[in-house]
């Protein structure tokens, strides 16, 4: 089983995520892991924090000579920023004589949308700054650097991700567009909002631009495409082996995520079967190992819980940020009257950084589908693994053909 835990607050010491399951014997690469989390910092309509951190991932446990040695993996991402919030966020009861910082008051007028409100009633805190430090998306950097770790898996078994984003706010591609792997692959880690439309792209911007003008703030949708992916992963025997549902959840738990459609996703429920479901057609002397193809990928790649050959294809829609620099209408907890939110350092619109993160949630899940059904204790031997699974299919599809 690949999974991974996380700890830190967004203004804390450091970020630490401890990834096990990874086979020993994989190659880390360093530079990929900060790459990702440079995308992850990057996008049009980011905050002032992006100018602050740099982060970079230490590891500390799990990999000797650059290469993993099958013990749990465990990294550290500091803070740059710590040394401003070393007396507000200290860990002792008495601040430290030399702790630096600013003497930040409490924060008592939750954020409508964000954990603040809900988290306090849950903790029994009266300073809100409790709830929102560990609730705060800084927690996905840690998620970046173990989906980084779990992407350079997956390239073993064959599989590449990628992600684009095609909606802000009210300016979308147009329905029915469908964005290949080779289109999504080929943006820039640059680019601005990384969309496929240059034209489309703008007028996202301009949507970030007057949200910003307007103290407010934009949410919008992106797609993660996981290509190469063996046929056979997940399962449908049981509810929670159902590889569509890991997805779901994975991509559900990343901060202010509010749904997730699998291929079409909502659009299926409104066509008729005939345009919903994808042809099976023979295809001998193709590349597949079930000598079949698809004239269409409506499924996202999965049907019944099960992996079928094409790409995976994963959306994600995000609400705005919670946080706005003209704020709503709220309550402060110590005397229950009317009060306007409270402000925290924030972003207008971080939907291209939630991509990054849906990549690394998808790599993550794949990672674990991957070594469930190959197993493996080093990566030589999933390799092999993978290798006999792809020759059994060919083998039980080609004595089938005339």
């Amino acid at each position: 089983m690949v999974r991974f835990l996380t700890a830190g607050e967004s203004h804390g010491r450091a970020l630490i995520v401890i990834l096990e399951g990874i086979p020993a014997g994989l190659p880390v690469d360093i530079d990929e892991i900060a790459a990702d989390l440079k995308r992850r910092q990057g996008g049009y309509g980011r905050g002032r924090r992006m100018a602050i951190e740099s982060d970079r991932a230490d590891i500390l446990s799990g990999v000797r000579a650059g290469e993993t040695i099958g013990g749990p993996i465990a990294m550290s991402i500091v803070n740059r920023d710590w040394v401003n919030w070393q007396h507000t966020m200290r860990t002792t009861v008495e601040a430290p004589p030399d702790a630096g910082g600013a003497r930040r008051a409490p924060v008592t007028r939750p954020r409508p949308g964000h954990a603040d409100l809900a988290g306090a009633a849950k903790y029994g805190r009266s300073d809100v700054r409790d709830i929102l430090e560990r609730a705060s998306a800084r927690e996905t950097a840690a998620r970046v650097a173990a989906g980084a770790i779990a992407r350079q898996l997956i390239k073993h078994a064959g599989i590449r991700i990628t992600s684009h984003v095609f909606s802000i706010g009210q300016a979308r591609l147009a329905e029915g567009t469908v964005v290949t792997f080779e289109q999504a692959a080929a943006l820039s880690p640059d680019a601005p909002l990384r969309c496929v439309d240059p034209q489309v792209e703008q007028l996202m911007i301009d949507e970030i631009d007057r949200a910003r003008e307007a103290g407010d703030t934009k949410g919008g949708g992106f797609e993660v495409i996981a290509t190469g992916v063996p046929i056979g992963l997940g399962s449908y025997v049981q509810w929670d082996r159902k590889l569509d549902g890991r997805l779901a959840q994975a991509m559900m738990s990343i901060p202010a995520i509010k749904a997730v459609g699998i291929g079409l996703g909502p659009e299926a429920a409104a066509r008729p079967g005939s345009r919903v479901h994808d042809e099976i057609l023979p295809s001998p002397g193709g590349n597949r190992p079930t000598g079949v193809s698809r004239p269409s990928n409506n499924a996202g790649g999965l049907e019944g819980g099960v992996t079928n050959g094409e790409d995976v294809r994963v959306s994600a829609w995000m609400k705005p940020i919670s946080t706005l620099m003209k704020p709503l209408r709220s309550v402060d907890l110590t005397t229950m009257s009317e009060a306007a939110a409270a402000i925290e350092r924030s972003d207008v619109c971080a939907v291209p950084a939630a991509a990054v993160v849906g990549e690394a949630m998808v790599a993550l899940v794949l990672a674990d589908a991957v070594t469930e059904k190959f197993g493996g204790d080093s990566v030589a031997e999933l390799e092999r693994a993978i290798s006999g699974w792809n020759a059994t299919v060919r083998e039980q599809f080609a004595a089938k053909q005339l």
